[in-house]
C-alpha cells in the first residue's frame, strides 16, 4: 500500500450465463471506479463471478474464494461491490456474507451509498438495522420481479397459447417491418395469394428464406387478428 492511499479491489457478479455478454459487468465496474475515485482509492482489480445465482454463500462463489484468499495474502482490505442486490439479493445471504467478510477482517463498501457494509453491520446498531432493511428491500425487489415476469408468461400464454418455444414471425427484431407491410396490404384489401406475390417481388423473404405462400401469410394475418381480439376483450 502506498502512503495513505487505501487499495481496494471491486467485485461483481451477474447470475446467468445470459448476462455475461449484456453490460451488466461493465455497469458494475463503472459504478466501482467511481466510488474508488470519490474517495481516493487506489482499484487494484476487479473479480467477476459469473452466471453465480446471489443465492449461494461463499463456498459456491469461486471468483469470491479466490479474491478473500487474495486479500488475506497481499495486504489489500476493502472491497467494492455495486450495490448489496449484486452482491447477494437474499438477505440472509447478504448477512452472512458481510459477516464472512468481517470475521477476516475485510471491509465491504457499497459503491451506490458508499456505504461501509461490515462496519455497519458490526457496529452501531441504527446503521445496522438501515443495511439490513435494504437487504430485506433487495429481496422484495426480487420477489417482486419473479412475480412480475410469471405474470407476463401467463398472459403470454393466454394471448398467443404459448410461453416459450419458437418465436411466431414478427416476434424477431428484423421480422418487424415484414409483419408490418403483410398487415397493411391486408388491410388494404389485396388477397393472401397477392399479399405473397408482393412480397417475394419485393424480396422481403420468410424466416426460412422459402418464398411466401398464401397459407403463410393466411397464419399470420388470423393469429394477429386473433391477438388482437384477445388483448380488445381484456381492455388493453
Amino acid at each position: 500500500m502506498t502512503g495513505d492511499v487505501k487499495e481496494v479491489v471491486g467485485y461483481c457478479r451477474v447470475s446467468g450465463p445470459s448476462q455475461l455478454s449484456g453490460d451488466g459487468f461493465p455497469r458494475q465496474e463503472k459504478a466501482i471506479r467511481l466510488c474508488a475515485e470519490r474517495k481516493g482509492f487506489n482499484l487494484l482489480r476487479y473479480y467477476h463471478e459469473e452466471a453465480v445465482p446471489g443465492k449461494l454463500d461463499e463456498e459456491e462463489r469461486p471468483a469470491f474464494q479466490a479474491m478473500v484468499a487474495d486479500l488475506l495474502g497481499n495486504g489489500c482490505r476493502i472491497i467494492v461491490i455495486e450495490g448489496l442486490d449484486r452482491f447477494a439479493r437474499q438477505y440472509d445471504v447478504q448477512q452472512q456474507l458481510a459477516t464472512y467478510l468481517a470475521s477476516k477482517g475485510l471491509s465491504l463498501i457499497s459503491a451506490n451509498t458508499d456505504e461501509d457494509i461490515t462496519a455497519a453491520l458490526m457496529g452501531d446498531p441504527m446503521r445496522r438495522a438501515l443495511v439490513q432493511i435494504q437487504g430485506i428491500f433487495s429481496e422484495l425487489d426480487k420477489n417482486l420481479l419473479i412475480a412480475k415476469l410469471a405474470k407476463a408468461r401467463q398472459r403470454k400464454k393466454e394471448l398467443t397459447g404459448k410461453c416459450d418455444g419458437r418465436k411466431a414471425f414478427g416476434e424477431k427484431p428484423d421480422e418487424g417491418v415484414t409483419l408490418h407491410t403483410i398487415l397493411s396490404l391486408r388491410e388494404s384489401g389485396m388477397t393472401f395469394e397477392t399479399i405473397a406475390g408482393h412480397l417475394n417481388q419485393a424480396k422481403l423473404r420468410s424466416r426460412t428464406g422459402a418464398e411466401w405462400r398464401a397459407s403463410t401469410i393466411a397464419k399470420i394475418v388470423r393469429r394477429e387478428q386473433s391477438k388482437k381480439q384477445a388483448l380488445s376483450a381484456m381492455g388493453v
